[in-house]
């Protein structure tokens, strides 16, 4: 049993931060310790507003038009992966990274964004681009890297970007881009633009040091972030009992740095939608940062060059599969409503794979861009003279040592 003992006092120097510990107005003091013990928190409730079964919540009303191009991006984004997944199979591309199973996760909150909102994404978010105007085209072009490529061929696939449409271009290592959104929320705070920036990761990124620098310059700085966290299960081999032990998951964090938060059913696309409408709306009025846990199940394997069945069992990916797929669960819905029939909902699936394969066929045929020209260009305004000499250098010596037939020089 602890005994409590006498202090004594003497003079200390007078520290801000005990001056500001001692007049604070929301501060209580206590002679009764307290210990916080997580196993007294109680789970945070999960919003969802269409069940597992295709039922909504009653009294929510649902635009028809709208529902069915939620679906239908849906299903093109599958058939996206599915097409793309399987070339790389054939070795007609090097590497490639699916959304199997969490379609509405990235559809539904790519709908709840304003067009002018700046996306900060992870490698995962394709659908965003897609849901903005991205043509299958652009997304073909992207993974051959050939000379229409908005890229030019300088990434690796599937690290997508496009000025136009405000989304920035993926970086491969993982949670630097968050600290970079918090960076570009900070510009529309200090432009006054009504803009906010939405920054996705995964749930392993949270687990980097960057998460934790940017969450914190968030809430201090007060800027208009919305961070999205795909919470799907696993980074890479690790599942998520292994990654946190909060019954709240990784929306528990926020608290933390001061900052509000939303739990929502990944798997519902009406609930991810409305859920980052209204952090959106909370985060540009209230000029605060937003933390929006997106609760789903990463069905596919991490990327092509990953076996997920290695560190999960076949059976639990079918489950997710079958039983809790977000596009099934919207196709019963609008079923339900009288809005699809079975054989509409073949026929789009039929298009939409037909359209994937004529973009992937027509990126194949493409010429590569010179890449000797295209290394000097795009990152000086003007090239400045050091640059201008190398590539003359280079031109010089190609000339003299003209590329081979086999490609060695």
């Amino acid at each position: 049993m602890l005994a409590i003992r006498q202090v004594v006092t003497r003079r200390v120097p007078p520290l801000g931060w005990l001056r500001a510990l001692s007049t604070s107005t929301g501060t209580l003091f206590t002679s009764a310790l307290q210990l916080d013990l997580p196993e007294d928190c109680k789970p945070r409730a999960v919003f969802r507003l269409l069940s597992v079964d295709g039922e909504m919540t009653p009294g929510i009303a649902v635009d028809k038009e709208e529902a069915l191009k939620l679906y239908t991006n849906m299903v093109r984004l599958a058939a996206m992966d599915k097409v793309f997944f399987d070339a790389q199979r054939q070795g007609r591309i090097s590497f490639y990274m699916t959304s199997m199973g969490e379609e509405a996760a990235v559809i539904g909150s790519a709908a709840g964004l304003k067009p002018s909102d700046e996306v900060f994404a992870q490698y995962r978010e394709q659908g965003v681009l897609m849901w903005r105007g991205f043509g299958l085209q652009r997304f073909a072009d992207q993974l051959f890297g050939n000379a229409d490529d908005l890229g030019k061929g300088r990434q690796m696939p599937v690290h997508y970007g496009s000025k136009d449409l405000h989304f920035q271009t993926i970086s491969s290592p993982l949670a630097t881009q968050i600290p970079q959104s918090v960076g570009a929320a900070y510009g529309f705070k200090l432009a006054k633009n009504n803009r906010v920036v939405a920054c996705y990761f995964g749930d392993g990124a949270t687990s980097e040091g960057d998460f934790h620098a940017g969450m914190n310059f968030a809430s201090t700085l007060g800027c208009p972030v919305v961070f999205i966290c795909r919470n799907n299960g696993y980074a890479i081999s690790t599942p998520a009992r292994e990654q946190y032990h909060s019954v709240d998951g990784i929306a528990a964090r926020a608290r933390g740095y001061g900052m509000a938060s939303i739990r929502v059913d990944g798997n519902d696309v009406f609930a991810v939608k409305e859920a980052t409408e209204q952090a959106r709306e909370y985060s540009v009025k209230r000029m605060s940062p937003i933390l929006l846990e997106i609760l789903t199940y990463r069905v596919g394997h991490h990327s092509t060059s990953d076996d997920s069945t290695r560190y999960r069992s076949i059976d639990e990916i079918e489950e997710w599969r079958v039983k809790n797929n977000p596009i099934n669960r919207l196709y019963l819905f609008l079923e339900k409503q009288g809005w699809l029939t079975s054989d509409q909902d073949k026929e789009m699936k039929e298009v939409e794979r037909a359209n994937v394969l004529d973009a992937l066929m027509k990126a194949e045929r493409k010429p590569k861009l010179n890449a000797i020209t295209a290394m000097f260009e795009d990152v000086y305004d003007e090239i400045p003279k050091n640059l201008v000499e190398q590539r003359e250098a280079l031109r010089k010596h190609l000339e003299r040592y003209p590329p081979q037939d086999d490609g060695h020089h």
